[in-house]
């Protein structure tokens, strides 16, 4: 989020992480339909698919040696990168048993190794962006709330604001598309 010192005047960085099982699924396409409808003004948008971009499975290896992480390569270089250049970061992700997907989760472990990235500054460059989820579920919005108190609670310890969550409801492909309460929340999502 090195955005977050370049002053009033820039332009607002939304990463995108879409961290879908299926491509163009609901969460997509309510996402997208946020995107087009309430982006700020001049805003950017960059969207990275994360089974387009895999991670290894993350090792904890504070107590390991010296405690340290090699240095990110390849996709981990690529989304590292990505999210330190955002200044919004939309985590675009379906209720999977009750919470975030895997590779959604994988991607915040990751973010322990870049806590300790010489060089990174990750927690500063973190501080004063913004996290947004995009979710669609099957059932009762609650059910959602491990998800949503994942992204909430992240954000909190980081030191950046939750913008908040936008819920939609299907199953089947396409299925968002009928969830009504969900498109009209879509055209002011971002404004918050």
């Amino acid at each position: 989020m090195t955005g977050q010192s370049s002053g009033a005047d820039a332009p607002r960085r939304f990463l995108f992480l879409d961290a879908s099982a299926r491509p163009d699924g609901n969460s997509v396409r309510l996402a997208r339909l946020a995107a087009e409808s309430s982006l700020p003004a001049g805003a950017e948008q960059q969207w990275l698919r994360l089974d387009d971009h895999p991670l290894p499975p993350f090792r904890d290896l504070r107590h390991i040696g010296d405690g340290s992480y090699p240095e990110p390569t390849g996709h981990e270089r690529t989304l590292l990168d990505a999210t330190l250049a955002a200044t919004d970061l939309v985590f675009v992700a379906p209720l999977y048993w009750y919470s975030l997907p895997t590779s959604a989760k994988l991607y915040l472990d990751h973010w322990s190794a870049w806590l300790r990235e010489p060089g990174a500054a990750f927690r500063d460059g973190m501080r004063g962006g913004t996290i947004w989820g995009v979710t669609v579920l099957a059932g009762e919005g609650h059910l959602a709330d491990p998800l949503v108190g994942t992204l909430r609670l992240t954000a909190e310890y980081m030191g950046m604001r939750w913008g908040g969550v936008l819920l939609g409801n299907g199953t089947r492909p396409g299925d968002v598309l009928g969830d009504e309460r969900a498109l009209i929340a879509a055209k002011s999502f971002f404004e918050g």
